[in-house]
């Protein structure tokens, strides 16, 4: 009998020292937890801007998707060449465009913009009075030019070319 007591002391004294551990256990994850929701964490997903100021990008450089050749324009000479870069190029008579088109009676202030593009050049009239043309079919949504299409902006004529 003596046995059997001391037995279920021990045994006894074990599940008392587990459930100690097993709350130590558990009241340390729920300290740690805590103490990670507490501290300011800063996003592992970067803006383009922050990624390129850290150095992670590579530096794009603006690669040639095209060019505009002069035809025929008032306020252009014959044969300028326009390179299409990465960027878009606006045209029209502002001065605010990337191609003014000051003696040009017929272009609009904001005429149009060439948007270079993953898969081409694409062309869209940003609100003209007289419209853009391509090929002498007036845009009505934007375009994607292929090479030798003629562009008509006002009374100026560009061929693409790639």
């Amino acid at each position: 009998m003596l046995a059997s007591a001391q037995v279920e002391t021990t045994l006894l004294v074990l599940k008392l020292a587990f459930l100690v551990l097993l709350y130590l256990f558990i009241w340390r994850i729920v300290r740690s937890a805590a103490r990670d929701l507490r501290l300011s964490q800063e996003s592992m997903i970067l803006a383009p801007q922050q990624a390129a100021a850290a150095g992670l990008l590579p530096q794009l450089s603006a690669r040639e998707t095209g060019r505009l050749v002069v035809l025929a324009s008032p306020a252009l000479d014959e044969g300028d060449v326009f390179t299409l870069d990465s960027h878009a190029l606006t045209m029209g008579r502002g001065t605010t465009n990337d191609v003014s088109l000051p003696e040009d009676e017929y272009s609009s202030t904001r005429h149009a913009r060439f948007e270079p593009r993953r898969d081409g050049v694409w062309i869209e009239d940003i609100g003209s009075t007289n419209g853009t043309f391509v090929n002498g079919i007036r845009l009505t949504r934007e375009r994607k030019l292929v090479p030798g299409d003629v562009v008509r902006i006002g009374e100026t004529d560009l061929r693409f070319e790639p």
